[in-house]
């Protein structure tokens, strides 16, 4: 059986990327590879998780505030979540100490609606 072929496309948009690309190739970039440093990906993951990891956190917060306000909690129960809690904010801020970032760095800004952590 012989190679399929679909059809070709010819668009301004696919001749602007081949121009593109064919100008990165000149620079000495190899088309198809991302100039990114190692260091920068880990940090930008790092900061994503660390960001999603303390909304969890404050959800989880004000889950036990809830809780803790309406009683349904014994003495023992409220002691080991308040524990729990400071720990996870403990750890929270290592990591973000560990990979060099600030508090602020740890927000998410949405815009219009402001910003959520």
């Amino acid at each position: 059986m012989g190679a399929v072929e679909g059809p070709a496309v010819d668009s301004r948009a696919m001749s602007e990327f081949a121009r593109v690309m064919e100008a990165r190739a000149g620079l000495g970039v190899r088309p198809g590879r991302l100039n990114v440093k190692q260091d920068d990906v880990k940090n930008g993951l790092g900061q994503l998780v660390l960001t999603l990891v303390k909304l969890l956190h404050e959800l989880l917060e004000k889950q036990a505030l809830q809780r803790i306000e309406a009683g349904s909690l014994t003495e023992t129960e409220i002691e080991r979540l308040g524990i729990t809690l400071m720990r996870q904010a403990q750890e929270i801020d290592r990591l973000r100490r560990a990979f060099n970032l600030e508090d602020e760095d740890l927000t998410i800004d949405l815009g219009p609606l402001g910003r959520l952590l």
